[in-house]
């Protein structure tokens, strides 16, 4: 009799989601016509920049010729693309391979793929708050997981722990939910951690575009050590608006080696065993990003998120209430003001100000009394939504 992977039945249940979809019905069933401020979820509202659609339109008559016509593609990512990805790093003074460079479909979901690389019973190591799905990929492949708990004494900033033994570390700059991003001082620690234990770091750098600071790293591989431990995971939902799209980049390096193996070369097996590609043309669409062209026009996308950071960073300001993020990133993490626990404070929100936020305590037990704000809504919309929070919460 087939025997199913038991640790699903481990999984808890994801009430947060669906415990904000539930409450928001039910207050529109009871406010019918009400109009509600959506600052919880992290998608974008901008459509994709000129460069991009240009290139998918190009790619997609590309596919109508008989001559430029493109069945599959390498398993690991076009050359073309690869390339361009390997010299936006150059940019930046990190010297990469194109084939250290593989492209997904999304950052989400490599990081639940890049596990094949791990043994299972692996233990990993989650410094929370955090995105959830670290935590239930983990448990769905039978992983022993630790959480390191950071809070408001530390900014959300994770340090490193020598009595943790861990195979895996996850790390994630900008932080989703707290915007938080780790300095070159403090990655570096992190680094020389796990070179000296032999862990490896997953870094999530999906938010690395909403950097501004010219003294914090946007890719792990800025500093020394790194390419001995590290696997970077970007994606271009955030940065150049492909939620709807998906496409993202993973970061391997050559010299990143575990056991005897080496775990660029087990990756490229992986990706020619278990997918055949993403399609010629959202690799086109996505090399038109990187160019000179497709960076200004993005660059100008992110920078209306980091106006409406600016307008609830103002307002939170106005209020007294504290928070981090907002600056170099697009979330923006508060304390719950008046004592407020955070499924209250989502209440209040959505009752007196018909505010959607996040409640903190979803993304782990030390999130109690915070709250996340998304600012890729309508700069109109984010404009109002500060306006109800001054109204709601100003003396």
């Amino acid at each position: 009799m087939l025997k199913p992977n038991e640790n699903y039945a481990k999984l808890k249940d994801s009430y947060l989601f669906y415990h904000i979809a539930q409450k928001t019905k039910a207050y529109l069933g009871e406010n019918p016509g009400a109009h509600l401020y959506r600052l919880g979820i992290g998608d974008v509202s901008q459509p994709l920049c000129k460069a991009a659609i240009d290139a998918l339109h190009q790619a997609v008559d590309d596919q109508a010729g008989e001559g430029s016509f493109h069945g599959y593609m390498p398993e690991c990512g076009a050359p073309f693309l690869r390339e361009a990805i390997a010299a936006h790093y150059a940019k930046r003074g990190v010297t990469l391979e194109a084939e250290e460079v593989f492209v997904s479909s999304g950052a989400s979901d490599e990081l639940g793929d890049i596990l094949d690389l791990f043994a299972r019973g692996s233990t990993v190591l989650i410094p929370e708050p955090a995105y959830p799905a670290y935590v239930d990929a983990n448990v769905i492949e039978g992983n022993r997981i630790v959480h390191l708990p950071t809070g408001k004494a530390q900014s959300f900033l994770p340090l490193p722990d020598n009595t943790i033994v861990a195979d895996v570390i996850y790390l994630c700059s900008p932080n989703n939910p707290t915007g938080a991003v780790l300095s070159k001082d403090l990655l570096q620690l992190w680094i020389d951690f796990a070179n000296r234990t032999g862990a490896v770091i997953l870094f999530d750098a999906a938010y690395e575009a909403f950097i501004e600071d010219g003294a914090l790293p946007h890719s792990i591989f800025e500093l020394p050590g790194a390419k001995t431990c590290a696997i970077e995971i970007c994606s271009l939902s955030k940065t150049a608006g492909f939620t709807g799209t998906r496409l993202g980049y993973t970061v391997l390096p050559k010299a990143l080696e575990r056991g005897g193996q080496n775990l660029n070369a087990m990756w490229v097996r992986n990706r020619t065993t278990k997918t055949n590609g993403i399609s010629y043309i959202l690799q086109k669409g996505g090399a038109a990003i990187f160019s000179d062209e497709g960076q200004k026009q993005i660059k100008a996308q992110i920078d209306v998120y980091k106006h409406n950071a600016k307008v609830l960073t103002d307002a939170l300001d106005a209020l007294g209430i504290w928070y981090t993020g907002g600056k170099n990133a697009p979330y923006i993490w508060l304390q719950c003001p008046n004592g407020f626990k955070s499924w209250e404070f989502f209440d209040s929100l959505l009752q007196n100000a018909q505010i959607i936020g996040t409640p903190g305590v979803g993304f782990g037990a030390c999130a109690e009394g915070y709250f996340r704000f998304s600012c890729f809504g309508n700069p109109k919309e984010t404009a109002a939504a500060a306006e109800q929070l001054l109204r709601l919460l100003g003396k």
